[in-house]
């Protein structure tokens, strides 16, 4: 189903839907301040095994999930006064920080060094879900194994429907994936270019 949204007066029905999808162990589709995002609940083992086989992704390679705020990024990965200082400069934003994980982060979205992704989005939509939720959800750009990345919600609805129920649109997106910053030592490794602009770092 696809469902018109505006990011920044979120529907509380809307909301609910989508939070009633993830708590029934369902992926959804939502816009964020990059790409659109695939996701789950980050529990919900089953549900993460869809996205890899809807992306065609080694599950070595692990996914990155958003949080609503810092409290609930410190419920699941360690930070340095470094990390959180940079971490509070650049959010909300188009940004994935790389930060060791605690042992509430499933074994499923850690690397082999226990570090996770984190974001959190400047999109009012896609943190009211993981506020609302209670707990963080994947995150992570809706693409196939083929590396197309689908930036019209109505090419995803009209191919991915019988997977994914919900696809919540605001549009064809034209952005570029977020930036991924390494900040598990004193300081920053940038590990992807994106949207995210650090020069004035």
């Amino acid at each position: 189903m696809l469902i018109q949204v505006h990011s920044e007066t979120p529907n509380p029905r809307h909301i609910k839907m989508a939070t009633d999808a993830l708590k029934n162990g369902e992926l959804i589709v939502y816009p964020t301040d990059t790409l659109y995002g695939l996701g789950c609940d980050i529990h919900n083992k089953n549900a993460i095994e869809k996205i890899y086989r809807i992306k065609g992704m080694n599950k070595k390679k692990p996914l990155s999930f958003i949080c609503h705020d810092f409290s609930q990024i410190s419920e699941y990965a360690n930070t340095s006064n470094f990390a959180y200082k940079i971490m509070k400069y650049l959010t909300p934003g188009p940004f994935t920080f790389i930060l060791p994980a605690k042992n509430q982060v499933p074994k499923l979205l850690q690397t082999k060094q226990k570090t996770v992704g984190i974001r959190i989005p400047d999109n009012t939509f896609a943190i009211t879900i993981v506020e609302e939720f209670g707990e963080p959800i994947i995150s992570t750009t809706f693409s196939t194994k083929d590396e197309i990345e689908f930036s019209d919600p109505n090419i995803i609805e009209e191919n991915f429907n019988h997977t994914i129920p919900l696809v919540f649109s605001e549009g064809i997106s034209y952005s570029d994936p977020s930036t991924v910053l390494d900040l598990t030592g004193n300081e920053i490794v940038v590990l992807r270019v994106g949207k995210g602009d650090i020069s004035s770092l």
